[in-house]
């Protein structure tokens, strides 16, 4: 098999309201999520350096294919060089914080899960 550069390609965090998610993530992050439409199915993206070689994602919302799950997959993202600036903005935001800052193991980072507006309960991750 063929060894990857990067484990992911894109991701997507489905949604069942668009424009409470958008403002959700927004406000965590700090910035104005951009949008757009495909026919139905409506995206909200998550800011990233795409052409650096970032990784990026989106909120989706397309009630026949996605649906807000808290026991999917576990996506974590990136909460910056200190994740505690993005978890202390989340219950401020409507959602809710399951797991405070912690440290993964040395030279790892720390991570934090939360519930976000939807649901979803994802991870954030930061080097400090």
């Amino acid at each position: 098999m063929e060894m990857m550069h990067h484990a992911l390609a894109w991701f997507e965090v489905p949604v069942s309201d668009l424009d409470r998610a958008r403002l959700f993530y927004s406000t965590i992050f700090d910035y104005d999520m951009p949008e757009m439409t495909f026919g139905t199915l409506r995206m909200g993206f998550f800011l990233y350096e795409r052409d650096k070689g970032g990784i990026g994602g989106a909120i989706v919302h397309h009630p026949e294919h996605y649906r807000p799950n808290a026991d999917g997959v576990r996506v974590y993202l990136s909460g910056g060089r200190d994740l505690t600036v993005v978890l202390d903005r989340v219950e401020e935001a409507g959602g809710k914080v399951l797991q405070g800052k912690k440290a993964i193991g040395e030279g790892m980072g720390h991570m934090a899960l939360f519930r976000d507006t939807e649901g979803n309960v994802l991870a954030l991750h930061s080097p400090e």
